[in-house]
């Protein structure tokens, strides 16, 4: 995958769109643990519900941690992302910032990214939900430095699953290189029977009709409890 030469953070953060477009709708802030308020999003999958989020294995803030489904709470901070953007980007923002490659742009240009940052209470720890290399079948994912461009980067695919819009939608890998099934976060595994499931990407099915559950997520507000 060719991405572009990575522009300085300050670039990037400057080419934050402050239209209140779908992007907001999207993924809205919402508190995790207290400490987060409302800087946290908490990501969750249409087929558990949002009493499962992700969240990182073990709260260990290292690379290659796997990134998991764990049951949300206000308390345990394994949950607690932020967006390091400061908000959704257009794709086409994030490639003139060097963060996504040229085909990327080519096909979801208009569409909104993001990426998600581990801050367990709110504190920042530089490393992203991501993919360790460029996204291939049942990839798991895992916390990586979110300076790196191309694969700490999610598309918010509303194209792929209009019907779900918003309330669910695709989160897409940056760095597909499949662009008519391209490589989707999933969850394959109960996380009430299968503790700690990882999340990884997969090809997308049935799109753009009938996205299968375990495919399609949102970005609730954070538990009562």
């Amino acid at each position: 995958m060719s991405i572009k030469s990575k522009a300085p953070a300050a670039a990037a953060a400057g080419l934050i769109l402050a239209s209140g477009l779908t992007a907001a709708a999207a993924l809205p802030a919402s508190a995790s643990t207290t400490a987060c308020g409302t800087a946290c999003v908490q990501i969750s999958n249409k087929l558990y519900g949002s009493g499962f989020v992700e969240s990182a294995f073990q709260g260990i803030a290292a690379a290659g941690q796997p990134t998991i489904l764990h049951p949300a709470s206000t308390s345990d901070p394994t949950g607690d992302f932020i967006n390091p953007l400061g908000g959704p980007m257009k794709v086409s923002a994030l490639y003139a910032a060097g963060m996504v490659s040229a085909a990327a742009n080519a096909h979801y240009g208009s569409e909104f990214a993001v990426q998600v940052e581990y801050a367990p209470d709110g504190q920042g720890t530089g490393l992203c939900a991501a993919l360790a290399t460029t996204a291939y079948q049942n990839e798991g994912l895992s916390l990586q430095p979110c300076s790196t461009p191309g694969t700490t980067v999610f598309i918010i695919d509303k194209n792929d699953s209009p019907t779900t819009w918003p309330g669910y939608f695709p989160i897409v890998a940056a760095s597909t290189t499949d662009f008519t099934h391209p490589y989707t976060m999933t969850i394959d595994g109960n996380p009430a029977d299968k503790p700690f499931p990882q999340i990884t990407v997969q090809r997308m099915h049935d799109n753009p009709t009938d996205v299968p559950d375990n495919q399609l997520w949102k970005a609730p507000q954070g538990p009562a409890s």
